[in-house]
């Protein structure tokens, strides 16, 4: 872990940036706006509810008001401060008795993959109760949306994992609407899934006529309310596209304002080169842009984190506007795919798993398999998830070399028997260092996110083994890494979870506990908050989340689910 004196160093550094404010879209509150609202609201109007007796974290990343109390009106925060008698005012009111605990703006989880599993678990699951209001979907290249033309057609009355095929944002909004949820969700255009629909699976480059035709897409999406484009260049077909295929889109997203999110191509090797790009792709395009779960994987990396913090600051000093997220694990999570080279890779399934049968294509397929295994430390590193096929439970949740033990196998032939039995199988790889987890989540530009989903304990989702920053990610961050680790104050963490990821996505109205802004809310012990997820038994709510209230509405209370669905698209 760096040392404090580097802390407090780059802090310095950044400090002229944070304080330039509209720029940069990173720390814009003080705790001067907070102070200014305390009075400003009479105590004769009556409220839906009040939160009393807690530490109010206004997200500003100051120090907490010991004797405020919130009222809530029409799912909005109408006064922060001292609102007069709590006798009488409970004769009106709800009130919710924080019991000394602390009381924050609902968490913004900034990277998620929740996308659909929100219409199969729509009151939040997994992310309710850990504390977040707030997440933001269709990352690393990958949205519910769009498809082409041809194949939205072919699709029309029939029904996939329970849910239909959307040719554009609307109509996935639309779908989350009627559903009705629990959380807020907002939502990027996927790079990857835009080239898909109109390019298609393979590594050609994109006619004049198709970019036309993409950043037509994208510039409806984005009038739609999408977020900005996400990029995951680590996969296909979005890592077909050239830097100057995805400038051209991040024009359109600059124009909106948006907000770029890149998987980087790289992530452990060409890590330091990757970073160099993505800044570049921002400089190119003016586009603001926000680095996806920064990460030094693999040991032979893990010496590089500092100079990746180096880059990104310069380019910060540069006036580029760049922040990033990061989960607090050492394990990343993605598919089993990830073993078959990116060329390998393109065309449909079908054209993939034949690569895989042909003996010749499959050798080539292996050898590089093996160099990954090999850069991720060995096959006791690499941990499957669970398995579909019956045949297969065997393999789930065991790690590649325990796989090899059951079959007798050596690790490429189990790996290719997996693929070939079920090619989009996740798994999870134990590869980054602690001290870089504890170094990016400290950093003023870095905020924790799950890179993870909706999951539940119950229903069709409860049979999958996720990743646990599904269920731990905001725990964990405030338990071990806050708590534990101290690697900031409780008022800094807050504001990384709140104000700080709402400036990122343009949020307006929520991240901070002002008057006017949302009510969202999340009541929380830092006591006793910790994960209790596991890579075995990932199904397993947290402790220390006592209430959460969403747009107003008393939704989790004592860490149980009201029935209420007060979540709206932001």
């Amino acid at each position: 872990m760096e040392t404090n004196d580097n802390r407090i160093s780059r802090r310095g550094f950044l400090k002229s940036a944070t304080c330039a404010a509209g720029a940069a879209g990173v720390a814009l509150f003080s705790s001067s706006a907070v102070g200014s609202f305390l009075t400003s609201c009479t105590t004769k109007e009556h409220f839906d509810t009040i939160i009393a007796n807690g530490i109010v974290y206004c997200g500003d990343g100051k120090a907490p008001l010991k004797d405020a109390m919130v009222g809530i009106k029409n799912g909005k925060i109408v006064e922060v401060g001292n609102l007069g008698n709590l006798k009488n005012l409970a004769e009106h009111c709800k009130v919710i008795d924080a019991n000394g605990m602390a009381v924050s703006p609902g968490w913004i989880d900034i990277h998620s993959h929740t996308d659909t599993n929100l219409l199969i678990a729509p009151e939040g699951g997994s992310k309710l109760y850990q504390g977040v209001t707030t997440d933001i979907g269709g990352n690393c290249g990958d949205s519910p949306f769009p498809y082409s033309d041809e194949y939205f057609a072919s699709k029309q009355g029939t029904q996939r994992l329970g849910y239909p095929f959307w040719q554009d944002l609307d109509g996935f909004y639309d779908a989350l609407k009627a559903k009705k949820i629990g959380i807020n969700y907002k939502t990027y255009t996927g790079q990857g899934q835009l080239r898909s629909a109109v390019v298609g699976d393979n590594a050609v480059a994109a006619t004049p006529e198709q970019m036309k035709k993409m950043m037509e897409i994208l510039d409806k999406e984005m009038a739609m309310g999408s977020l900005g484009l996400s990029c995951g260049l680590e996969y296909a077909p979005g890592s077909y596209a050239t830097d100057d295929e995805i400038v051209e889109l991040l024009k359109v997203v600059a124009k909106h304002n948006g907000l770029f999110a890149i998987h980087m191509r790289n992530e452990d090797d060409r890590v330091e080169e990757s970073i160099a790009e993505a800044i570049d792709l921002a400089r190119k395009s003016g586009v603001r842009l926000q680095i996806s779960h920064l990460k030094a994987q693999n040991a032979a990396n893990w010496h590089k984190g500092p100079n990746m913090l180096k880059i990104i600051e310069e380019a910060r000093a540069e006036g580029i506007d760049v922040a990033f997220d990061r989960y607090p694990y050492i394990a990343f999570s993605t598919g089993m795919n990830c073993f078959v080279p990116l060329d390998m890779r393109q065309g449909s399934d079908a054209e993939v798993l034949a690569r895989l049968k042909n003996p010749v294509t499959s050798k080539k397929i292996g050898e590089y398999a093996d160099s990954r295994l090999k850069r991720l430390g060995g096959p006791q590193n690499v941990l499957i998830a669970a398995c579909d096929k019956p045949e297969n439970a065997m393999f789930s949740g065991k790690n590649i070399e325990e796989c090899c033990k059951i079959t007798g196998l050596e690790p490429w032939p189990m790996i290719r028997q997996i693929l070939l039995s079920e090619y989009h199988l996740q798994m999870v790889g134990f590869a980054m260092k602690e001290e870089n987890v504890q170094m990016f989540l400290a950093h003023p530009l870095g905020m924790p996110a799950s890179d993870g989903s909706v999951y539940s304990p119950e229903g069709p989702l409860s049979t999958e083994i996720p990743h646990p920053r599904s269920y731990g990610t905001f725990p964990r961050f405030f338990g071990k890494y806050v708590r534990e680790d101290k690697i900031c104050d409780l008022a800094t963490a807050v504001h990384k979870c709140t104000a700080l990821p709402a400036s990122r996505i343009g949020l307006k109205d929520r991240g901070l506990l002002l008057p006017n802004y949302a009510a969202d809310i999340t009541i929380f012990n830092p006591d006793t908050i910790i994960d209790a997820a596991t890579y075995q038994q990932p199904h397993q709510f947290s402790p220390g989340i006592e209430h959460v209230i969403v747009n107003g509405v008393h939704t989790l209370d004592h860490g149980k689910f009201l029935g209420e669905y007060a979540g709206m698209i932001v």
